[in-house]
């Protein structure tokens, strides 16, 4: 698999390409913010319209993971839908294919921002999963360790001799995973902002998704 392999309070993890976090010793898969939902959400608010194609998009992925992997655990770190009324509407199809991923293995909902969990679709429903050494939330704990959340949906951009590279990011160091969004509509927060910069430590690594993982030192301003 495309992956950085790297250790958490001396669990070994990868982070994927993809965008999803691997366990191995545990078969868990991690991904976090899904949003599902956020095109219905626009066109039900009066916002600009989106093509209304990326449930399944980043269904497909998940589905992809699932198999890649082998998980017989997946966990899902908040904001799995852009609003409640999202995962009321979310259509059946999806519905569908969300319960076949969960055939056989263990499926949690951690609770987000945006919702509380979608109740409805079956699997267990946390605020929070801790599994010694590490714990799995939505929004990062200032003095935590062990620690895997999302929320801010990092995002990376670093100079290459082609140009400007701007990619998703896990950001990683000794304390903590802060993981990127995995929803195909989700926008993303510059791994310099200060929310970001204030949490992670000055040797922190960004890893840049996509067709390879990519480690790098974290970007930051000079002050």
């Amino acid at each position: 698999m495309n992956g950085y392999d790297f250790t958490l309070a001396g669990q070994r993890l990868s982070a994927l390409g993809s965008g999803a976090l691997w366990w191995p010793e545990r078969r868990m898969l991690c991904v976090a913010d899904l949003h599902l939902g956020k095109a219905e959400r626009h066109a039900r608010r009066g916002g600009a319209a989106l093509p209304p194609y990326e449930t399944a998009d980043t269904l497909e992925r998940l589905d992809a993971d699932i198999a890649a992997t082998g998980a017989v655990s997946v966990l899902c770190l908040g904001d799995s839908f852009d609003d409640d009324a999202a995962a009321v509407t979310l259509p059946e199809a999806a519905r569908l294919w969300i319960s076949r991923m969960q055939a056989g293995r263990t499926w949690v909902w951690i609770a987000g921002n945006h919702d509380p969990g979608p109740v409805e679709l079956g699997g267990t429903h946390l605020a929070e999963l801790p599994v010694p050494p590490l714990v799995f939330r939505h929004i990062a704990m200032p003095g935590a360790t062990g620690e895997i959340s999302g929320h801010y949906h990092p995002k990376a951009r670093i100079r290459t001799r082609a140009g400007t590279l701007a990619r998703r990011a896990f950001l990683i160091d000794g304390d903590r995973v802060v993981m990127p969004a995995y929803g195909t509509y989700t926008g993303g927060l510059d791994c310099h902002d200060r929310a970001l910069a204030d949490l992670m430590r000055p040797d922190a690594l960004a890893v840049l998704t996509g067709p390879r993982a990519l480690p790098v030192p974290m970007p930051r301003r000079a002050a």
